[in-house]
């Protein structure tokens, strides 16, 4: 039997201060944020209970909001609170959250002064993002034409859902072409991420990241850099240029969907699932199971 559509699922879902039927939260056609993106969101995953870095995700999601100048009605510990009592509606202990605000539909055009500022927050099973399999020994990236815009162009601080239409047509190009995911350039030509996580390089036993400088700065990625600094791991933020990348010894992505993810091909060139990518996935599986 076919998995239900995201619609039509069983269960509730928490939109501005009710706990709704899953099935019967809805927005309208004309919502402000689904023609002019006026929507920011977040990822959270909850193991054993506990949703992982919870505030900081929250604390994030009001930041986003206000750089797309939505006033947000919600504190930080408001929007713990509703995260906990979804879970705890779904009966859920093992999830991903997803908390969206967005302009609604009271009133349309490019200005929107007047529009609510609506909050919603599901929550559902979400297994590992990538197959077994695929982690075992790596995913594949193929080098997209679409890169990550220049700051002066595009609110990268923010988790904006509009950000995403690049990294979902550098996802399709690359899913056509047979690799499972995109590796996205900068504006400049330096080495970004993938299409909806940060990237990590080793060489040497030494790891290096992208400065995030007209990308989003991942909470997944700011925890791997401090697991990294915590195990006397030498780490650095830095330019890298593709062909730096492709003389890797391992890369690996960081998100909140794909946890660690080991790559294992970038165009034609292929990499082993080493020793630094593995140790830190035991400490990061170990952090989020406290």
């Amino acid at each position: 039997m076919a998995e239900p559509t995201l619609d039509q699922r069983d269960g509730f879902i928490w939109y501005n201060g009710e706990m709704l039927p899953w099935k019967d939260t809805k927005v309208h056609v004309l919502t402000h944020g689904l023609h002019y993106a006026s929507s920011v969101f977040e990822g959270i995953r909850a193991y054993n209970g506990k949703p992982f870095k919870l505030s900081e995700h929250n604390a994030r999601l009001i930041r986003s909001a206000e750089i797309l100048d939505m006033a947000m009605p919600y504190d930080v510990a408001a929007l713990d609170q509703a995260c906990r009592d979804v879970m705890a509606a779904n009966n859920l202990s093992d999830c991903y959250l997803r908390p969206v605000v967005f302009r609604g539909p009271e009133q349309l055009g490019i200005g929107a002064p007047n529009a609510k500022i609506h909050t919603a927050i599901a929550a559902w099973v979400w297994p590992k993002y990538f197959s077994p399999e695929l982690l075992e020994k790596g995913i594949s990236l193929l080098q997209t034409e679409w890169c990550k815009p220049a700051p002066n162009t595009a609110p990268w601080e923010s988790k904006a859902a509009g950000l995403y239409m690049i990294c979902t047509l550098a996802k399709h190009e690359a899913v056509r072409k047979g690799y499972t995911d995109a590796l996205m350039l900068d504006y400049r030509g330096y080495v970004a991420e993938a299409s909806a996580a940060n990237l990590f390089m080793v060489k040497d036993g030494k790891v290096k990241t992208p400065i995030a400088d007209c990308f989003l700065n991942g909470i997944t990625r700011q925890t791997v850099i401090q697991l990294c600094k915590d195990a006397a791991i030498d780490i650095e933020e830095t330019r890298i240029m593709p062909e730096e990348l492709l003389a890797a010894d391992e890369v690996f992505l960081t998100g909140t969907a794909a946890e660690i993810t080991p790559v294992g091909k970038i165009n034609n060139t292929t990499f082993n699932v080493g020793a630094v990518t593995l140790q830190l996935t035991k400490l990061y599986t170990d952090l989020i199971n406290q």
